[in-house]
């Protein structure tokens, strides 16, 4: 292992290079966590003299001098060479012993299983599965906190415009035509006053639906740093001028995603949600992606899991269902950690009630 001193774009060239890549193991975002307490470190394994693996590992020191240690879809590699996966493995345990770190956290983009998990069709990756041993083996265990959301759904964008909307349920395929009939129209996001926009739609999102999101400033920093390296696009969906549903999509090695969505109350009969999701998948054609992945469908298929309702949505796009490995963690102190999760809720708690008394 050793850290890449190259420029930013050399480093997204190393990764999109790799199987398993993703945007958020490129420069840009290590540039938004760098204004928000973590600490970047681009890292390379190299084999036979060349690139064989790499990781954009965010570092951060939290309360008492602790370090925690995190590579967000990471690390990205061809997980199915068992040395080199060995090796990596052993280098960021390595890490984070010198560290003293609480936790090594990884999530790679890695599946174990394709379909429903108890469908007749459901088809496992024997090298995910192979992998989910290896930590067992090493003394990894699956994290408490799942960062990103381990199952997903994906789209196959080199089949043509006719052969995707085939694909969909009868539904959504009457949604996206009603969508047109009616006036929606999808344009691409520019300048501050949509980002703008799109904030404040989010935010009404959030409020609605019951979810937290963090200040404008981290969605904006997002935005701008990934539009400005063409790694990133905003959609507005439009009925007669009024906005009334957005997403932000980046883009990486040949991979959309849809990971900031929005909308309002207005105008929802007439399915802008459809209309936004047909848009966005003719122009990440048109860009050359051949993946589209929509980012988050249930952990447990059932009513109970918090994605149902979005799943009910999602679905109805018959993209292919990917279960990853999930976050999992290496724990160099382990009585530590496991002190931090007991006793950090509830100073957290005590200094929330102290800052209230303080007012």
């Amino acid at each position: 292992m050793e850290p890449f001193r190259q420029n930013p774009r050399a480093w997204n060239a190393l990764v999109a290079r790799l199987p398993h890549a993703h945007f958020l193991q490129t420069w840009q975002w290590g540039q938004v966590k760098a204004a928000y307490g973590w600490q970047p470190h681009p890292v390379l394994w190299k084999a036979r003299g060349e690139p064989a693996a790499a990781a954009l590992v965010l570092r951060r020191r939290g309360p008492w001098g602790l370090t925690a240690l995190y590579a967000p879809r990471g690390p990205v590699l061809p997980w199915s060479w068992p040395a080199l996966r060995g090796q990596v493995l052993a280098d960021l345990e390595a890490w984070g012993r010198r560290a003293g770190a609480l936790f090594v956290k990884i999530d790679p983009d890695l599946p174990v299983g394709y379909g429903l998990p108890d469908d007749e069709d459901a088809q496992p990756n024997p090298t995910g599965i192979a992998v989910q041993g290896l930590l067992q083996q090493r003394g990894w265990q699956p994290s408490e906190q799942q960062v990103q959301f381990p199952n997903t759904m994906v789209l196959d964008l080199t089949l043509d415009e006719d052969q995707l909307l085939a694909r969909m349920k009868q539904k959504t395929r009457y949604n996206i035509r009603l969508a047109a009939r009616k006036g929606v129209r999808v344009r691409l996001a520019q300048g501050d006053a949509d980002w703008d926009l799109m904030y404040r739609m989010y935010a009404q999102t959030a409020a609605r639906d019951g979810f937290v999101i963090r200040p404008r400033d981290y969605y904006l920093r997002i935005w701008h740093l990934f539009t400005q390296a063409n790694m990133g696009q905003g959609f507005i969906a439009e009925v007669e001028g009024e906005a009334v549903a957005a997403a932000f999509v980046p883009h990486f090695a040949k991979t959309g995603w849809f990971f900031h969505g929005m909308s309002t109350r207005a105008h929802r009969e007439k399915m802008p949600n459809y209309a936004l999701q047909w848009a966005i998948i003719r122009w990440l054609k048109a860009q050359g992606c051949t993946r589209y992945d929509l980012w988050g469908v249930p952990t447990q298929f059932h009513e109970a899991d918090p994605l149902w309702g979005v799943w009910g949505f999602k679905r109805g796009f018959r993209g292919q269902i990917v279960r990853t490995l999930g976050a999992w963690d290496y724990l160099p102190r382990p009585w530590a950690y496991h002190l931090f999760q007991r006793v950090w809720p509830r100073a957290l708690a005590w200094m929330r009630r102290r800052a209230q008394r303080s007012r």
